[in-house]
């Protein structure tokens, strides 16, 4: 978690799963039919909804917490 605080957006690890997560997303939204919701790169890639959470300095959820800290 500190790498990544530490390197952002410049990871390559990181920049590679937003990339693979952009198009998975992209070919589930053309496939998907009228009654499914929209899906976002978020729903891809979990590490992307992590950073942009802490970005957005909202506070992380006791299930979250639980599960992360056993």
């Amino acid at each position: 978690m500190q790498y990544r605080q530490k390197y952002g957006n410049l990871n390559l690890m990181m920049r590679t799963e937003w990339g693979a997560a952009l198009v998975s997303s992209v070919l589930a939204n053309v496939n998907r039919t009228k009654n499914t919701p929209a899906f976002s790169i978020a729903d891809f890639a979990p590490h992307i909804a992590d950073v942009e959470r802490e970005a957005a300095n909202e506070p992380i959820k006791l299930e979250d917490a639980m599960r992360t800290w056993g």
